[in-house]
């Protein structure tokens, strides 16, 4: 009765934030990669690597279901998980081009995102599919997922890295603007008042707890009533860790710290946490 998260650092709370509300019953383990945050940068290959041993690690402690809560990670590694681990289902992360065509009214949608996110074979795929007669504006957003990482969610240097990524797309003229990274739902106050009351901001994570809940339905699995445990786990500084889980979503539960073996790819609970 356990659902394993992960993201490469603290952006996958906001998923995990929407899954503790809408299953609380449930036991949760999140890990957190930060020994390689930001994902976004890195070949996919290599995403796909560090991916594999995250999920195995999440497997091996009992998840039923494992929610890759990083949309570079989805792009990069989601069918190679699910071709991986065949008897793990795996819920991932896609940026929101559908609801946001269906509301847009200017016929120009914005979508901001990784490099990864963007060369990824989901999202051309998804453009396909559902962006047929609108424009579909897409800006990178380098710095981004360092600042929240340093919790730097609303100070001068955050808001000129956002003024200068949401600038091309605020011209461009959207109406709709999909947050395409995990670490973004914790910019949002920021960014609506950049981009102001005229453009719907749309967060993907309660669409995606919601899908997780659906699979585990049709899994058969039901939690007992009560409160699951939470257990998070970092690559990077426990304390530091921590206090930001505790900052952002105000979760409680223990943070255990994890070493990769980088000669295979693996990750074991550490013996002596940073």
């Amino acid at each position: 009765m356990t659902i394993g998260i992960f993201d490469s650092g603290v952006g996958g709370l906001s998923v995990w934030r929407e899954i503790d509300r809408l299953m609380p019953a449930w036991d949760v383990l999140y890990v957190a990669d930060q020994a390689h945050v930001p994902y976004g940068p890195r070949p996919l290959a290599q995403v796909r690597r560090f991916s594999e041993g995250v999920a195995r690690f999440l497997i091996d402690q009992g998840s039923a279901v494992v929610v890759v809560a990083c949309n570079t990670a989805s792009a990069a590694a989601l069918q190679h998980l699910r071709h991986t681990f065949p008897h793990t289902p795996f819920v991932g992360m896609e940026p929101a081009v559908k609801p946001a065509v269906e509301n847009t009214h200017t016929g120009r949608v914005g979508v901001i995102a990784t490099q990864a996110t963007f060369q990824g074979e989901l999202f051309a795929a998804l453009l396909e599919r559902f962006a047929a007669g609108v424009t579909v504006l897409t800006q990178v957003c380098p710095g981004l997922v360092e600042a929240v990482e340093a919790g730097a969610l609303d100070t001068p240097e955050t808001e000129r890295l956002l003024r200068s990524c949401l600038s091309p797309l605020i011209e461009g003229g959207i109406d709709q603007l999909v947050l395409g990274c995990t670490h973004y739902p914790f910019l949002q106050p920021l960014i609506a008042r950049i981009v102001g009351p005229g453009v719907e901001i749309i967060d993907p994570a309660p669409a995606v707890a919601r899908q997780t809940g659906r699979v585990l339905e049709q899994m058969g699995l039901r939690p007992i009533q009560g409160t699951g445990c939470r257990t998070f786990y970092t690559t990077g500084s426990t304390p530091a860790f921590a206090a930001m889980v505790e900052r952002l979503v105000g979760g409680s539960g223990s943070v255990k710290n994890l070493a990769w073996d980088n000669a295979n790819c693996e990750l074991g609970i550490a013996k002596n946490a940073p």
